[in-house]
């Protein structure tokens, strides 16, 4: 991102929130691109190569959160970070993009001052990322540039979510990591999730690391950590 112009993909299909959105990203010195529909934002994304996308969950035909699933699973698209757009009742389907890989959300009606605190906040977080490589241990390993997980040679399929925990677990092997820790660095600080989400996440985890579940350990009255033992 240093060096050019922050390009955002904003998918809405009212014309106003649409208007709304350009106007003041523009203002704020971004680069935007529209889309009105899921298809659409999909080809956009992977032939504009956005550095962020505003995802509205409330679309036709195709919801925000099958777009953003389709959007994880594509290796060209599936590192871009995406902050989902959502009304007020829609607790559940905020939750599910969390659960997906969003980076954040932010509630309709929103201020566009609040709106670009939200876009800077994850585009800082993605700048201060490492460089990605693979990490490796026993027959697990993991490849953060291209969003995959195999165990014993085989691909495993995780959430956004779920990639982030065990990505925190492996990088702090040995130390025990607490539920709010883990809370703050797989979803950020300014999402609002509650630490029973972690023991849920954690649990289906393990589910899907097949015979290397016990790499992930619970630390009971403490939190997890990912045993080299």
């Amino acid at each position: 991102m240093d060096g050019h112009r922050v390009n955002i993909l904003a998918v809405d299909d009212e014309a106003d929130i649409l208007r709304l959105l350009g106007y003041n990203l523009r203002k704020e010195g971004f680069s935007v691109i529209e889309a009105k529909d899921g298809p659409e934002a999909i080809e956009l994304a992977r032939n504009k190569r956005p550095d962020i996308i505003l995802l509205d969950i409330m679309l036709p035909d195709m919801d925000g959160t099958e777009v953003l699933k389709r959007l994880k699973r594509d290796e060209m698209t599936s590192h871009m970070p995406v902050i989902m757009l959502t009304a007020k009742g829609e607790e559940v389907d905020r939750i599910v993009g969390l659960e997906l890989g969003a980076e954040d959300y932010i509630t309709k009606p929103f201020s566009p001052r609040e709106l670009i605190l939200r876009i800077k906040a994850v585009l800082k977080r993605k700048r201060q990322s490492p460089a990605p490589v693979v990490l490796a241990y026993g027959e697990l390993v993991i490849d953060p540039s291209r969003h995959r997980v195999t165990v014993k040679g085989n691909p495993v399929t995780l959430t956004g979510t779920e990639f982030k925990l065990l990505k925190t677990l492996f990088e702090a092997r040995g130390r025990v990591l607490s539920r709010d820790t883990l809370l703050n660095m797989a979803w950020g600080r300014d999402c609002f999730v509650t630490p029973r989400t972690v023991d849920t996440h954690i649990r289906r985890l393990r589910g899907k690391l097949r015979g290397l579940s016990g790499y992930v350990e619970t630390v009971r009255g403490v939190g997890y950590r990912f045993t080299e033992g």
